[in-house]
């Protein structure tokens, strides 16, 4: 069976819309969100953030941050 080649912008808006009608657009969307790669550098963001703070005093941190 040969079948011809769609372009890919093609097969993508037919899938988003299988997935729409199938699952809701709130499934669709996390559905798609588990593919996102993300973006930045983590190691060196918690550095800049956290610092040379111990676990302890993140956990007392946001413990304070719920009341």
């Amino acid at each position: 069976m040969i079948t011809q080649t769609k372009p890919l912008n093609e097969i993508t808006t037919k899938a988003i819309h299988i997935l729409t009608k199938e699952f809701g657009i709130e499934n669709t969307i996390r559905f798609f969100n588990q593919f996102t790669t993300g973006y930045g550098n983590y190691t060196e963001e918690r550095k800049e953030v956290f610092g040379k703070m111990s676990v302890k005093e993140i956990v007392k941190d946001l413990k304070k941050g719920k009341k």
